[in-house]
């Protein structure tokens, strides 16, 4: 791969003269961050499920960032990579090609958020680090992300998310650190250190802080990928809580910032009302308040699609145009960048630039801005020589596995440790014959046996966080929105199970859950971040300490959550159990100020 030599100038300052010096479609495709699949016998000529080939995109479009969608073991991944920056360094702007992704460590499978870890050390989701409040844990988590990214030929992370999860139906809780600002940009800033280091280099990779400028707020808890979900709206007068995290990024010293799809409806700042359209449309958003007020020189991502309709494997996805739905692709792309925004996510026609250039509809000036910020980063990080970068082959470290499991135990947040007015179940003493649901026997100690029901000393039930399936759009079965309760059925299943055996109910918080029925007969409630069975039985079994405290609260019913305003966290009347929560125990403790 080409070292660049950035000795001679400052990266800015040489960014600059590299850029000038580029032809104008060289200059054009820097623009662009379109999303690819690898596989192991991966070929570069052959088109995609998303159109081009990526010899295409490299060569003929001169596109030098790539988010990764699916790809194989990290082994393979790493040799393809390889492979194709060789034809980026061999051809046009010869410059490498960054390579981003959205977070690879944990459970969760969403094509448009997270990937389950494969090959790679596994940890619980984001939100676990709420539950924790231990910011050196996420400093170590961001170090290891950081190495295991760079053994692959990943340089970008499509992360942290730093969205405050102040509605409770919203979809993308999991990959935050929950609803307090002040918590989310302690964990963010430790965060940052671990994965960019004091600055951006040879031994960094580039963090992506997300979702500019907080996408937490939704209306009616809907995601904004989707038209039902596109509004973004304040009752509560909260927004500049939303914005917190993100001062927080810019003094850290974040590389790049992605606005949210999002748009603000009902917003005024400062005296002035601003323009509802989406975020990354929106000028009085991205230049005058993210550029100018937080004084942010970095680069400007736009979240992923906002110019083309799609037809993806078979499903509709509308362009996240939300607000100028009217204007068409050419005229989303030149309000994009005249909002500020300096790179188009997910979107690869370099031609329509091209065209807008040449009927002035976007100046030459912009566009070499905007080439500038994203040369400066590919040339801090591939500035130097990397010969020490982490060997694929090595993956996943053992240790790493390890220090994994253990946080997705400690992260266990106990709700009740048994009966009110009884003796403590948890921890459990063994050995014990054990009924279990959703849960695998090979998970249990030694000595501890499955039973039926009627027989066992214990019931163990894992549920997941209930939501409405939908499937229209793609990426809609993978969001879980919508109503918060469990199925009548399920309730009433595991009353008649508590009937016969001492139950013990596990939930995996991946958003919050109306637990209220279940606690009418539950013996205890542990909730999860993403844990392993094994994992979790070490929390219940006292192996290890579940530390968790709840980065969020949970609602008593649905009505309270309906009644509650999105911006405000800790809204809801009456909460079952509030943020900050947790039972150590010898008894339960109301920790909401942590």
């Amino acid at each position: 791969m080409t070292t660049l030599n950035t000795t001679t100038l400052d990266a800015r300052a040489r960014a600059k003269a590299l850029v000038a010096g580029l032809s104008a479609a060289e200059q054009a495709g820097l623009l662009f961050h379109p999303m690819i699949m690898i596989e192991a016998d991966h070929d570069p000529d052959a088109s995609s499920p998303f159109g081009p080939s990526t010899r295409e995109l490299i060569v003929d479009r001169g596109i030098r960032h790539f988010a990764l969608a699916t790809i194989p073991s990290p082994q393979e991944t790493a040799r393809v990579l390889a492979q194709l920056q060789e034809i980026a360094t061999s051809h046009g702007s010869r410059l490498p090609i960054v390579f981003s992704t959205d977070p690879r460590h944990s459970f969760l499978q969403n094509d448009g958020a997270t990937h389950r870890a494969e090959g790679v050390s596994q940890w619980p989701e984001p939100i676990a680090f709420g539950a924790l409040d231990d910011p050196d844990l996420a400093r170590d988590f961001a170090r290891i992300v950081r190495d295991d990214y760079r053994a692959i030929g990943i340089r970008m992370a499509l992360h942290p998310q730093v969205d405050l999860t102040t509605d409770p139906r919203w979809a993308r809780q999991a990959q935050s650190f929950g609803a307090d600002p002040e918590l989310t940009s302690r964990l963010l800033t430790a965060f940052l250190e671990g994965l960019q280091g004091p600055e951006l280099g040879a031994e960094s990779v580039a963090a992506t802080v997300k979702h500019f400028p907080g996408g937490g707020a939704q209306k009616d808890g809907e995601d904004p990928h989707f038209e039902y979900g596109r509004e973004q709206v304040y009752p509560g007068g909260r927004f500049e809580d939303h914005l917190q995290p993100f001062r927080a990024a810019i003094a850290a010293g974040a590389s790049t910032i992605m606005p949210y799809y999002g748009m603000p409806v009902g917003l005024s700042r400062n005296g002035q009302k601003i323009e509802e359209v989406g975020f990354a449309f929106n000028r009085a958003l991205i230049t005058d308040l993210l550029r100018g007020e937080l004084g942010f020189d970095g680069l400007v991502l736009s979240d992923f699609g906002l110019v083309h309709d799609a037809v993806v494997f078979g499903k509709p996805f509308p362009a996240r145009a939300w607000g100028v739905e009217h204007l068409d692709p050419g005229q989303r792309v030149a309000r994009l960048l005249v909002a500020g925004v300096d790179q188009l996510g997910g979107e690869s026609d370099t031609a329509l630039l091209l065209s807008l250039l040449e009927d002035g509809r976007v100046t030459q000036e912009r566009v070499q801005d905007a080439a500038t910020r994203v040369v400066e980063m590919n040339l801090r990080l591939f500035g130097e020589s990397d010969e020490d970068a982490p060997d694929a082959a090595t993956l996943p470290l053992r240790e790493h596995v390890e220090l994994g499991r253990l946080a997705q135990s400690r992260s266990i947040t106990v709700l009740r440790a048994g009966l009110p007015g009884e003796a403590a179940t948890l921890p459990l003493t063994g050995p014990l014959r054990v009924y279990l649901q959703g849960l695998d026997a090979d998970a249990l100690p030694p000595g501890w046996n499955e039973s039926a029901a009627p027989d066992a000393d214990i019931a163990i039930v894992r549920l997941a966080a209930p939501f409405e399936p939908r499937d229209h759009y793609f990426l809609e079965s993978g969001m879980e929105q919508g109503s918060l309760e469990f199925a009548p059925a399920v309730i009433e299943e595991l009353r008649a199970l508590a009937a016969v055996t001492p139950l013990i109910i596990a939930v995996t918080l991946s958003r919050p859950a109306i637990l209220t029925p279940l606690a009418e007969f539950a013996t205890a409630i542990v909730g999860d971040f993403g844990a392993s069975d094994r994992a979790l039985l070490d929390a219940l079994t006292g192996r290890v300490i579940p530390e968790g405290c709840l980065p969020f609260e949970l609602p008593r019913s649905m009505q309270a959550v309906v009644d509650s305003q999105p911006d405000v966290a800790g809204g809801t009347v009456d909460p079952l159990y509030p943020a900050g929560w947790r039972v150590v125990l010898s008894g339960a403790i109301n920790e909401g100020n942590r």
